[in-house]
């Protein structure tokens, strides 16, 4: 079956064929992330009065449920989004001021955290999106919100809920991040951290506990690490490339082995913590002589900046292609450098973070990466706008609508 999506002016028409497909009192048209089934693919620019098709599938009851093209929204932290939403509503002259949109963000299988509402023309935006969150307004039945100054925690899946009266309808949008995945360990050693305690080392490296899709992402780009981690829903998993022997039988295939969900007070093991684009650049500090760990913080903060974090240091190898052959002391006290262009005597034939343990802070000298923070507000050249705070307050006018924000459809 062939169902055809037509944009006519302010209005989107669905149709069969030849024959015009009714909406009901209301109907949400959302640009999802989710990965449908037998779809095409749509353009990013969907010109008006031009037709675009895509297959639909039916469900048990013979309904016909309509997916969007496969796609991701994809930012990076500091920069700007649209998460795309739009609706139609029947009778055309339905008071505007009676419908309302609601954004919340899953954060588990039963549980939403507020981000934004709209009822007519008062708003609310909630807890850490308050200044950051803004309807796109880009005419009748568009539902989008811009989300600017993104973080690591803003990463995740998002629900759009608009309300007509009695009725209303969901779509769902998925925010991924441009980032790097690694694997994580406290000096105390492996196998040390229950999921809270994993949770917060990767915080203390500036970065999050990753996800289940970023960790097969990184799989795929040819991460294998033999020791199991958390992830941010609670499971533990780890990626194997290369098949062996004390990582799970060599005859076993290659993929992310997955040991399910633990127990997250009671169970522990390592880490698998994401980061994303530095606010900020990373350095090694040159200097005539090597230093212990206490110097070598010093050392920085005379330079103006501090140690780096751990994960500091890699989004610094991904984004900022850091590669130096030279061991240095990191700000949990872990000795690591970046290799962007593997050579032999900088540690093997891949590309990576070399890490070499945690030495005695005391007595081992080494050289030290030092992180330098950006002086503008936010990052990636985005600009910290003032917006709604966390009470009702008047819908702000359209030419007050940030500008220069991204969607990827």
């Amino acid at each position: 079956m062939v169902l055809c999506l037509e944009n006519a002016g302010d209005r989107w028409i669905l149709s069969v064929g030849s024959q015009p497909l009714a909406f009901g009192k209301l109907s949400l048209l959302v640009f999802s992330l989710t990965y449908a089934l037998s779809v095409t693919s749509l353009p990013a620019d969907i010109e008006k009065g031009k037709r675009k098709v895509v297959h639909v599938l039916e469900d048990d009851t013979g309904a016909v449920v309509v997916q969007t093209a496969p796609g991701k929204v994809v930012t990076h932290r500091g920069g700007s989004i649209t998460l795309p939403c739009r609706y139609h509503h029947e009778p055309e002259n339905t008071d505007p001021g009676r419908i309302r949109i609601k954004w919340t963000k899953v954060t588990d299988a039963l549980q939403f955290e507020d981000v934004f509402v709209e009822l007519g023309r008062q708003q609310r935006v909630f807890g850490a999106y308050q200044g950051r969150v803004f309807l796109e307004q880009a005419g009748p039945g568009d539902a989008s919100v811009i989300i600017q100054n993104v973080t690591l925690e803003d990463y995740g899946r998002y629900e759009c809920e608009v309300t007509n009266d009695m009725e209303d309808d969901t779509g769902f949008v998925n925010l991924d991040l441009e980032g790097v995945v690694f694997p994580y360990y406290p000096r105390e050693g492996r196998y040390k951290l229950n999921y809270h305690q994993a949770e917060d080392a990767c915080k203390q490296q500036d970065a999050i506990l990753a996800s289940h899709s970023q960790l097969h992402k990184a799989w795929l780009e040819g991460l294998d690490w033999c020791n199991a981690g958390w992830l941010e829903d609670g499971s533990v998993q780890y990626p194997i490339s290369h098949p062996r022997d004390e990582c799970g039988r060599k005859d076993n295939p290659a993929g992310v082995r997955n040991y399910g969900y633990r127990h997250k007070e009671d169970e522990r093991y390592d880490a698998f913590c994401f980061t994303s684009k530095l606010n900020g650049k990373v350095y090694f500090l040159k200097r005539f002589k090597k230093v212990n760990y206490a110097e070598a913080v010093k050392a920085c903060v005379r330079d103006g900046s501090v140690a780096a974090k751990v994960g500091q240091l890699y989004a610094a190898w991904k984004f900022q292609l850091l590669d130096r052959c030279e061991a240095g002391w990191l700000e949990d006290g872990s000795i690591r450098y970046p290799i962007v262009n593997p050579r032999s005597r900088c540690g093997g034939s891949q590309p990576g973070v070399r890490h070499l343990g945690f030495p005695d802070k005391k007595f081992r000298i080494y050289g030290v990466y030092c992180f330098l923070h950006n002086k503008e507000d936010g990052a990636g050249g985005t600009v910290t706008t003032k917006g709604p705070t966390d009470t009702l307050t008047r819908r702000k006018s359209s030419n007050s609508s940030p500008m220069n924000a991204t969607r990827v459809i």
